[in-house]
């Protein structure tokens, strides 16, 4: 068994020990790197902070920090740490491990947590051996893996635990660990004067490829040998010759195990490239494999599929090209072979797309979910054996016997009349079929359909059926806000750790969708009334402390001047945050320093002038329309006042003036909106009044509400809202990166039309 001593002795700091093991960090402040999962606000960083830490595995390459990590928590934790490493222990020392904490837990009501390094190194048993203890709570596990989780590591352990993964460490990062050892006179080199060659210091960055243990191993090397005797007396001078730095650190060996996960990656990036139609990437996954040695015929298999599962019935020649490739590459094999490997990645990657061949699986779930089989329609059974008898194949009609070949008739099962499982691309070969497939439908469709009556839409006063309809339509008000979460969402890029700030969260709807995009990140809400807090606190309440979002009922000014200035983040979502134009002021300026570096804003915002107005519903009136026309020219006067007085341009221009790159796509919705009398009076006696007022015309108050109300009382009018969905960053190229390149004006006029 390997001792705490060994991997989390904190007082050891001679001169004899490695500079990786002297330097390791001691606290959250000293860690460097990760910052998608220790980063301040990350969802990690509070458990740590506040001890309540759950089950964890963390995962990623060498020299990344996960024994540092295990080494940070165990420093602050008030839990007993142990530690095992899963190379040197077994079975037994498991058990002493577990006697151990049962005692701990049982007499002084103490937790442990277990630290195995190399968790995947163990055995199914030895695994299975420690489920049940991690199960009941008798350990908190922090395992500790350089290959994927969730195949290396038992599946029960692996859904009872968080998975955290590592990633190789930037140049940047290297660099602040290098600088660290090198200043610091108590654990590394900070009593000497160390310099370096132009580019020598570089070149073991480099080099280190994102390995911290590595680069300081080779650092080590680089100034221990650079001057004799070592250790020489306080501020020597040592100087470092790129000579040196590339003797102390040699170029690593190719990481390619075509068992590891590294394998896998690679293969996967490879198909995903095809998928892509990138063949520049195609090409170089494909070359990291050959040189690697990767068996050629698994790279084919791989391309098989590719061409039926991507490319499909877009182009039916895809899968005949690399079937030929393949054969070919048997016929002559390598090194000439490799023109048939570029040769069919390069047919898949520029060829173009479908995968409507998943299809299928959605006619495989159909059968699988079936409660009884659907017989086979008696027009469809076999004739050859039973006509006689049942009449088996009675009434079938023979295609080629009518005109095209063709004739509508149902092939479903009666259950399954008007199903759809494939729909046709529009690239290709199927756009070339895809009228053809759709008007035969359409056309089998009408053929089969009997007995159908249409929907009954006459109603009484006072009927039922009449108040169900009403609701379905006042409902469309909702069908209108997730129509706008979708159009905000749509274009954001978010990865699992990121920092999302929700202003104006309302009852959730955006601050929920956020939260299940970055499950290792932190969610930040502010709300405007205590209904809407206690809706989101009910939700949130079902979820472990450390996991909820931090929701907060304040003004957006405020919350926004009190958060934690350390505290930034990577998007920043709203919904109509801006309720008069003056707001921009000073919200805009707040919001900016509160966005991470390469961080994105996205707002959906309505501009009220350039929706439906009152007057846009009594045109069979001239006089009444224009006694509201004379209010709205006022209401809606372009003077960036009020609420109402401006316009996309203004928000836009405003965005742009206090430094921040914009993007803004206009989008015009419309609802069924069931007007009241109520609603009437409001509007007359507030709005309009104040407005008459201002442009010095007298009005019979009462009298307009009145006539008002005999036009659109009581009745659903399409009411028209236009939106405007803003993204905004310091920085163009990150308003860029966040923006899906698949997007483009086509597809944003589609889901325009879709609103409709």
């Amino acid at each position: 068994m390997e001792s705490k001593l060994d991997l989390f002795e904190a007082h050891a700091t001679s001169s004899a020990q490695p500079l990786a093991y002297r330097m390791r960090p001691r606290t959250l402040d000293e860690y460097i790197g990760q910052e998608h999962i220790v980063g301040e606000g990350r969802l990690l960083r509070r458990a740590i902070k506040a001890d309540q830490l759950s089950s964890v595995i963390f995962y990623g390459p060498p020299g990344t920090g996960k024994t540092t990590l295990a080494r940070v928590i165990a420093n602050t934790t008030k839990s007993h740490f142990s530690t095992l490493n899963a190379v040197l222990s077994g079975v037994s020392e498991l058990r002493k491990e577990i006697t151990d904490a049962k005692e701990r837990l049982a007499l002084y009501g103490k937790k442990t947590i277990l630290f195995v390094d190399e968790v995947h190194r163990w055995n199914k048993s030895q695994q299975d051996a420690l489920l049940p203890w991690v199960e009941n709570g008798t350990f908190i596990l922090i395992g500790a893996t350089t290959e994927n989780p969730f195949f290396e590591v038992n599946a029960a352990l692996v859904s009872r635990s968080r998975i955290f993964q590592l990633k190789s460490l930037t140049d940047t990062d290297l660099e602040k660990i290098g600088h660290q050892a090198l200043t610091d006179k108590e654990r590394g080199y900070g009593n000497y004067a160390v310099s370096f060659e132009a580019g020598a210091f570089e070149h073991l960055v480099k080099v280190a490829k994102g390995d911290a243990r590595s680069l300081l191993n080779a650092l080590q090397l680089a100034v221990e040998t650079s001057v004799e005797p070592f250790p020489p007396p306080v501020g020597t001078k040592i100087y470092i010759s790129k000579d040196a730095a590339e003797q102390s650190i040699q170029q690593k060996a190719v990481l390619y195990d075509k068992e590891g996960d590294y394998h896998f990656d690679v293969i996967s990036a490879f198909i995903k490239s095809l998928r892509g139609s990138d063949p520049d990437a195609a090409l170089y996954w494909l070359a990291k494999m050959i040189d690697a040695g990767e068996d050629p015929r698994f790279i084919f298999r791989r391309m098989l599929i590719s061409a039926a599962e991507d490319v499909g019935l877009a182009d039916p020649r895809a899968i005949q090209v690399v079937e030929a490739d393949a054969a070919a590459f048997d016929r002559i094999g390598m090194p000439e072979g490799r023109f048939h490997l570029g040769h069919a990645a390069l047919y898949l990657a520029t060829c173009l797309k479908s995968n409507t061949t998943l299809s299928l699986f959605d006619a495989l779930a159909t059968v699988r979910e079936e409660k009884q089989a659907d017989e086979v329609p008696n027009h469809l059974r076999d004739a050859s054996r039973d006509s006689k008898g049942f009449g088996h194949g009675e009434g079938y009609l023979y295609p080629h016997a009518y005109k095209d070949h063709w004739v509508a008739q149902q092939y479903l099962p009666t259950s399954l009349q008007g199903k759809v499982f494939y729909t046709p691309g529009n690239l290709g070969y199927e756009a070339e079929v895809r009228d053809r497939v759709l008007s035969h439908r359409e056309a089998q469709l009408e053929a089969t359909q009997t007995d159908a009556f249409p929907e009954n839409l006459t109603y009484s006063p006072g009927d039922k059926a009449r108040q169900q309809w009403l609701s379905r339509t006042t409902s469309e008000r909702g069908r209108l806000i997730e129509l706008t979460k979708q159009l905000l969402y749509q274009n954001l890029h978010f990865t699992r750790s990121d920092r999302v700030l929700v202003l104006g969260a309302g009852h959730g709807l955006l601050l929920w969708e956020a939260f299940r995009k970055t499950p290792e990140g932190y969610v930040c809400a502010q709300v405007q009334t205590k209904e809407q807090l206690d809706h989101i606190t009910h939700y949130a309440s079902t979820l472990d402390k450390v996991l909820r979002p931090f929701v907060a009922m304040d003004s957006k000014e405020h919350f926004l001047a009190t958060l934690d200035p350390a505290l930034k983040f990577e998007k920043i979502i709203g919904r109509n945050i801006f309720n008069k134009f003056e707001e921009t002021e000073q919200l805009l300026p707040l919001l900016k320093g509160k966005l991470a570096a390469g961080g994105v804003m996205a707002f959906a915002q309505t501009v009220p002038g350039e929706g439906s107005r009152l007057s846009d519903f009594v045109t069979d009136n001239s006089k009444l329309q224009a006694l509201l026309k004379q209010a709205e020219q006022v209401i809606f006067k372009h003077d960036q006042s009020g609420l109402s007085g401006w316009n996309d341009q203004d928000l836009s221009a405003a965005f742009t003036e206090k430094g921040l790159y914009c993007t803004a796509k206009a989008i015009d919705q419309s609802e069924l909106r069931h007007v009241l009398q109520s609603d009437i009076a409001r509007w007359i006696s507030g709005t309009y009044a104040e407005a008459w007022h201002c442009a010095g015309i007298e009005i019979d108050l009462e009298a307009v509400t009145k006539e008002l109300v005999t036009y659109i009382a009581d009745k659903n009018l399409k009411w028209n809202h236009h939106i405007l969905i803003l993204e905004s960053a310091t920085k163009k190229e990150n308003l860029l990166k966040s923006q899906d390149k698949n997007k483009n004006t086509d597809e944003w006029q589609e889901v325009h039309k879709k609103t409709h």
